[in-house]
């Protein structure tokens, strides 16, 4: 259920993302771009059905999404994934999920929840850049589950074997969708090569 990205306009942005002299402002206008770009992929296989379309000159078949979707990022990282998002999908509603990682544990301290209604009834993209440990996906999925969501998939820009392996053993149904899927995590649980850390580049912290 991994989808690694080999779009070259994603990678030629995501290149320039890794680099240590990426300021703040390029940095997020870039990770904008990736989110938009990873658009069209990861919404591909959304269940949809035939809907008429009158056009200026006469009635045509077209098509619409048989759900709403839902947008989730885990906070706060995931805020900075979330506009690239909402470029293409303006329609779609927000779910926040307050995750903070333990850096001695390195497991995820939930602190805040809030979403849509009738989870159950929408396609609910989980955002997070970094898939690390895997810990937070973990349970933002657990807790959207929770809550009735039951067709999700995760959007990230940058993964470890580690954390694709965790998400998969809590959740192998849920597809996943990165731009990289990269070597290893370090003894702190960064990605290697990684980007730093997405949340600190994206706000200046």
């Amino acid at each position: 259920m991994l989808h690694v990205s080999q779009h070259p306009l994603i990678q030629s942005e995501l290149t320039r993302l890794r680099c240590r002299d990426c300021p703040g402002p390029e940095f997020r206008q870039r990770v904008r771009r990736i989110a938009s770009l990873m658009v069209p992929d990861l919404t591909r296989d959304m269940p949809s059905s035939p809907s008429p379309c009158e056009t200026p000159l006469e009635w045509t078949a077209g098509v619409k999404l048989d759900r709403p979707i839902v947008l989730a990022p885990i906070l706060r990282a995931g805020i900075g994934f979330l506009d690239g998002f909402l470029d293409l999908l303006p329609d779609a509603s927000i779910a926040h999920i307050g995750l903070a990682r333990n850096e001695k544990t390195l497991l995820p301290e939930p602190y805040y929840f809030k979403a849509p209604p009738d989870l159950d009834r929408k396609e609910v993209v989980v955002l997070d850049p970094m898939l690390a440990t895997g810990g937070s996906l973990v349970e933002a999925l657990r807790t959207l589950q929770n809550a009735g969501a039951t067709h999700l998939r995760i959007a990230c820009l940058v993964a470890a074997p580690e954390g694709v392996a965790a998400v998969e053993d809590h959740f192998p149904e849920v597809p996943i969708f990165t731009a990289a899927l990269d070597r290893c995590l370090n003894e702190k649980g960064y990605i290697l090569p990684g980007l730093g850390d997405a949340g600190d580049r994206l706000f200046g912290t």
